[in-house]
């Protein structure tokens, strides 16, 4: 029963689409038929050209993952398992809303809120891979798909550390990894398709040099 009490709080909270009804609200716009068509942060920043809509997305994505971690965990404290599964399940809901037709955001801010309380290990290196990404290629997609799958291959690379640093301690390794990889995973996908474009843009620039 714990299970399935936190996984559906977990989706029910994720599948709140923050950018969809925010920019609906205040522009008048559907986020899903413009831009990338992702209904996250960035996208809200590059269609409303508003910091404050772009940082209001991804606050509110971001108190998303936090509230699925933390209400399991004060209902059922003390048990790793429930706010991770909850957290999985948030980030799936939000990658693919139910409200919207199954479209959505990439699920970072969401995995960074609740990586943030039970596993900041993970949010950390992510971070830290991100920014010398950026920095060194000036480009957020390459940069978020360059540190979404190195984390991963850390976290196993250093499980021990990584279940150290967890919060609540998990009972056993195979959750911690079992949860983290899921949620990559899913934010990997979601990267999929602008993977192919910068792609498909990398190749014509190539050509045109030659």
């Amino acid at each position: 029963m714990e299970y399935l009490i936190s996984s559906t709080i977990g989706y029910l909270l994720g599948s709140f689409p923050s950018a969809y009804i925010l920019l609906k609200k205040t522009k008048g716009r559907d986020i899903t038929k413009e831009g990338s068509g992702n209904v996250g942060a960035m996208n809200s920043f590059e269609v409303t050209n508003s910091k404050l809509i772009g940082f209001s997305v991804f606050f509110i994505d971001f108190l998303k993952g936090l509230g699925s971690t933390l209400i399991p965990f004060f209902l059922f404290p003390n048990e790793f398992a429930y706010p991770a599964l909850s957290l999985l399940f948030a980030v799936f809901s939000h990658c693919y809303n139910p409200w919207i037709k199954f479209k959505g955001g990439r699920g970072l801010a969401t995995a960074a809120g609740g990586a943030a309380f039970i596993f900041p290990f993970l949010l950390f290196v992510w971070v830290v891979v991100w920014a010398i990404f950026y920095v060194t290629k000036k480009n957020i997609i390459l940069a978020n798909i360059s540190s979404t799958v190195l984390s991963l291959l850390v976290v196993f690379g250093t499980s021990n550390i990584a279940a150290k640093y967890a919060y609540p301690k998990p009972v056993n390794l195979g959750v911690l990894l079992l949860v983290s990889s899921a949620v990559l995973i899913i934010i990997f996908i979601k990267h999929i398709e602008p993977l192919k474009e910068l792609m498909f843009e990398l190749k014509n620039n190539w050509k045109l040099k030659k």
